[in-house]
């Protein structure tokens, strides 16, 4: 069966039935008055999830869909009859969205869920209900509303709870295969698988999920290179992700550590969501020797990121059990701690390098503070000033001398003027005996 998960198709509800106009005719009756029915109602366009169908192929060469009119109302008093609702029955995981107007208007994932997409038009009324006391007898009736009409998209996103991710060839149709009675197409050339496969998982104690094999993504797969992105659709409802590394590539530029880089690139252009899913990483085909020498070098690789490596051969079914006793755990408990390693010590000297740089340079800091006394070399100095200031008492006691010397000084002048009076005084005493003379 072939394999389609899109398709675009076009849907229109039933049309309402018109209202009859029509009066009663009995014979001895006279003017018996109107009597004409309501038309009946149009179907609807109603979308039923079906388990049993895996694929949107029934509607790939089937595109339009139309509901049934409703019958136009009748004499008599006798309504139209509605017509039946159209029923399209589709996959579990589907998503309807209008073309037009790309809205989302259902997602599907649960068994016998229904949802109406165009509900059917209604009939319209006969001249019996327009009857009053003063108009006893309408000759006009009402007609029926036409149904609603769109294009539609119809996505299919399997429901899974487990998804396989990997480089073409890397192993992921043998997987599902030895866990599950899935049986796709297994051959040693890329691009094996061209569309999603579902297995179910029979795990311990009753416990069972479900697994799909998605098509290999290749570098460049954002860009339409290989199948792209067509099909990642499908692991979007996926809790948990296998990602399977080739151990044995061969080529140019094929590396294990390489590819997963290159992968989730891919997925985080698609999604981010996605790309940050718990993944369980499985180095898978450790049964040919080139794959056990790259064995090492990969498991020091992803132990400095931290992540965990789940060595397995899908050809000879060795380490399956831990890699499905890590993924129920994941699945059905949500703890991760399986998935992550600690690092090295080394890796983490390296990480607290950066860290002990920073408290080195502290102290340098600390010396920087301890020498700022020592460019406050003026506060020394100050003691020096204050001598000065000390000294300068001493040179006042000087000028507190130099006073004294013209302090001796004065009592001199201070005679000589007691003597000049002495003078004056003869003078005057000179001056009587002058006068005598005369």
């Amino acid at each position: 069966m072939k394999f389609v998960d899109e398709v675009r198709i076009h849907v229109k509800a039933g049309d309402g039935g018109k209202g009859a106009v029509s009066f009663r005719r009995e014979k001895y009756i006279d003017r018996g008055g109107p009597n004409g029915g309501d038309g009946g109602n149009g179907g609807s366009v109603i979308f039923v999830v079906d388990p049993q169908l895996t694929t949107l192929l029934d509607y790939r060469y089937q595109q339009h869909h139309h509901a049934r009119n409703g019958e136009g109302g009748m004499g008599n008093d006798c309504n139209g009859r509605s017509a039946d609702d159209l029923v399209l029955r589709v996959p579990v995981g589907t998503l309807i969205r209008d073309d037009t107007t790309d809205e989302l208007l259902a997602d599907l994932d649960t068994e016998g869920q229904r949802v109406v997409v165009c509900k059917g038009g209604r009939g319209g009324l006969g001249n019996m209900n327009f009857a009053t006391s003063t108009r006893q007898t309408p000759r006009f009736a009402q007609d029926g509303t036409p149904g609603e009409e769109r294009t539609l998209r119809l996505e299919l996103k399997l429901l899974a709870d487990v998804g396989l991710l990997g480089f073409p060839n890397a192993g992921k149709s043998t997987l599902i295969s030895i866990v599950s009675r899935a049986r796709p197409k297994i051959a040693n050339y890329p691009f094996t698988t061209l569309v999603p496969n579902l297995g179910m998982v029979q795990y311990k104690d009753g416990l069972s999920f479900v697994m799909a094999d998605i098509p290999g993504i290749i570098e460049g797969a954002s860009e339409g290179v290989g199948l792209g992105h067509q099909f990642l659709r499908h692991v979007e409802r996926c809790k948990v992700l296998i990602h399977l590394l080739d151990m044995s590539a061969e080529g140019e530029g094929r590396d294990p550590i390489r590819d997963f880089d290159v992968l989730n690139t891919e997925l985080r252009t698609y999604s981010a969501e996605l790309a940050h899913r718990p993944q369980v990483v499985a180095a898978n085909k450790l049964d040919l020797p080139e794959a056990q020498a790259r064995l090492e070098p990969l498991m020091k690789e992803m132990r400095k990121r931290g992540i965990a490596v789940f060595p397995i051969s899908c050809a000879t079914g060795s380490g399956m059990q831990p890699l499905l006793d890590t993924v129920a755990e994941v699945l059905f408990t949500g703890r991760t701690d399986k998935l992550h390693v600690e690092p090295p010590p080394k890796a983490r000297v390296e990480k607290k390098a950066p860290a002990k740089q920073v408290v080195a340079k502290a102290p340098a800091k600390k010396a920087a503070v301890k020498k700022a006394p020592a460019k406050k070399a003026p506060m020394k100095k100050a003691p020096a000033k204050k001598a000065a200031a000390k000294k300068a008492p001493a040179r006042k006691v000087a000028a507190k001398k130099a006073p004294a010397k013209k302090a001796a000084r004065a009592p001199v002048k201070k005679a000589a003027a007691k003597k000049a009076p002495a003078r004056k005084a003869a003078v005057k005493k000179a001056a009587p005996k002058r006068a005598r003379r005369s």
